[in-house]
């Protein structure tokens, strides 16, 4: 897979710097920046319809270029989907979380009751939630006393 990539992406960087060349080379209207390479040598080297044949060429060559982009997008999320740290975390995490075979399953709504023999282990002497009493409510210092 990370041949492909590479391969890819060699090909990908050679798309564009003649992607580049191919656009720098078009003789625009104004004679922008298609005159610094001289306004006759593309059509003494191509021929007369100089213009059509790079306009053709550099419409191939972003479509090569675009669709290389997509085929890469696709390689490096499907490379990084399968070694994240966080999806071998969760694994981990599901596989340690799975009750073993011998152990019965527990019921939360079944009463606490120790097996016949078992010593009693961590009694609290504190009292339960239930058992706790709220305290008095205490008259707020803006309420006034009637008389």
């Amino acid at each position: 897979m990370q041949i492909l990539i590479n391969f890819l992406l060699a090909i990908y960087v050679l798309v564009a710097l003649l992607m580049v060349l191919v656009i720098l080379m078009q003789r625009p209207k104004s004679e922008g920046l298609g005159a610094a390479f001289g306004g006759g040598v593309t059509e003494n080297i191509f021929g007369a319809q100089t213009t059509n044949v790079l306009v053709k060429f550099t419409a191939w060559l972003t479509g090569i270029f675009f669709t290389l982009t997509f085929v890469l997008s696709i390689l490096y999320a499907h490379k990084t989907s399968r070694d994240t740290g966080l999806r071998n975390e969760l694994l981990k995490q599901q596989t340690a979380g799975r009750p073993s075979a011998s152990a019965p399953p527990v019921n939360p709504n079944a009463p606490a009751i120790p097996a016949p023999g078992a010593p009693v282990v961590g009694t609290s002497a504190a009292p339960s939630a239930s058992a706790k009493t709220t305290p008095p409510l205490a008259p707020s210092p803006s309420a006034k006393p009637k008389r």
